[in-house]
């Protein structure tokens, strides 16, 4: 009798790993001061995985801690001892930069359901590589097209001394047609912001453009809005989103912000997936919620479509990116990075919550500036 029911739960086990066809190691961040951009990540990811019924896709997780060095070993580890053939999850620029390039090398897929650095755009593409959220520069460029629209002609200009804020910073400054005032960069993780107030209040600015993701972004806002500067404030979407907005509260009323998505974007996708994500978790989702969905949900339009043990073939599924995203048409270009509308949006109240609506179009079909240096 032992033998035999040793015999079914041997099979068992079998068939179990056998379901488990792709096998794909999330390496975000859980914990400090950026978890709640990783648990966003996260958790619209595991919705879609959730929701496809699948149960051929298996997801280790992991916590980065917003470290390089731990974000290195953990990739390491996945691909060595986990056997994973599709790594996700990266929100941090430097992060990415870390592991991305070993990860390709190796021969592995690497989905970015965030991180965008120019260097993984242009030159340093790869076939494996593919950006579901956006280049870094994208939602910057925006920004300064909506200035010039805003009709701001002098702006102070900052972002913290990291991949992803030159890029930013970059971004805006190619798009935006008048003055830069000053530009500065921050430490990364800084919270106290009153010698940067100071320069803006000295300026002679007009406006001023920050990117300060996560906690960087709420500390500066706080600070800000209790100075007395009473300069327009710009800014992408990071530092504007769902999460943030409500330990902003009030001070974040009225800034207008870029972005690729917003809960009120209109096609069935989204508003199933804004309804179904409070559902699942009890609050809105944000933008790092819905990149991690619709990562998800490329994956799984690549494993209906091809085999990931025949690397060209699954490639291909990918690069077809054959499912329904919460931003409605998705394409990618030719350096695996999205061309995508991408709007400007304010911030307001809605009873109790704070929250984004979208004014119109930033700029239209837009791709970066990075894709003509990338030869694959």
């Amino acid at each position: 009798m032992k033998t035999i029911l040793a015999a079914a739960a041997t099979a068992a086990l079998l068939a179990s790993s056998a379901a488990a066809e792709v096998k794909v190691g999330m390496i975000t961040t859980l914990s400090g001061g950026g978890a709640g951009l990783g648990i966003d990540v996260r958790d619209g990811f595991m919705l879609a995985i959730k929701q496809s019924g699948r149960d051929d896709i298996e997801v280790v997780i992991e916590d980065d801690q917003r470290k390089p060095d731990i974000a290195v070993q953990l990739a390491d580890k996945m691909i060595q001892s986990e056997k994973v053939d599709v790594l996700t999850g990266i929100i941090w620029s430097n992060l990415a930069m870390a592991v991305v390039p070993a990860a390709t090398a190796q021969g592995k897929f690497y989905l970015s359901p965030n991180a965008g650095p120019s260097p993984l755009a242009g030159k340093g593409c790869h076939p494996n590589y593919f950006n579901v959220a956006w280049q870094n520069d994208n939602l910057h460029e925006a920004a300064g097209a909506y200035a010039n629209t805003a009709g701001y002609g002098n702006s102070f200009i900052l972002a913290p001394n990291y991949p992803a804020g030159t890029d930013a910073l970059t971004g805006y400054k190619r798009f935006f047609e008048g003055e830069i005032a000053n530009e500065l960069y921050t430490e990364l993780g800084q919270t106290d912001y009153a010698a940067e107030i100071a320069q803006i209040r000295a300026s002679g600015a007009d406006s001023v453009y920050f990117f300060l993701p996560g906690g960087m972004g709420i500390s500066f806002l706080k600070q800000y809005a209790d100075s007395g500067v009473d300069l327009p404030v710009v800014g992408p979407a990071f530092s504007f989103d769902q999460g943030i907005l409500q330990a902003v509260g009030a001070a974040a009323l009225g800034v207008v912000n870029t972005s690729q998505w917003n809960k009120d974007i209109d096609n069935p996708t989204n508003a199933a997936f804004v309804e179904s994500f409070q559902a699942e978790y009890g609050r809105l989702p944000s933008l790092y919620a819905s990149q991690g969905f619709d990562t998800a949900n490329l994956l799984i339009s690549a494993v209906d479509a091809a085999d990931v043990s025949d690397a060209d073939a699954f490639r291909e599924a990918l690069r077809a990116a054959n499912f329904a995203s919460t931003r409605g048409d998705f394409a990618f270009g030719p350096n695996h990075h999205p061309v995508q509308t991408i709007y400007a949006r304010e911030v307001v109240q809605e009873g109790e919550v704070f929250t984004n609506k979208t004014l119109g179009v930033a700029l239209e079909n837009h791709s970066d500036a990075y894709a003509a240096e990338c030869k694959m």
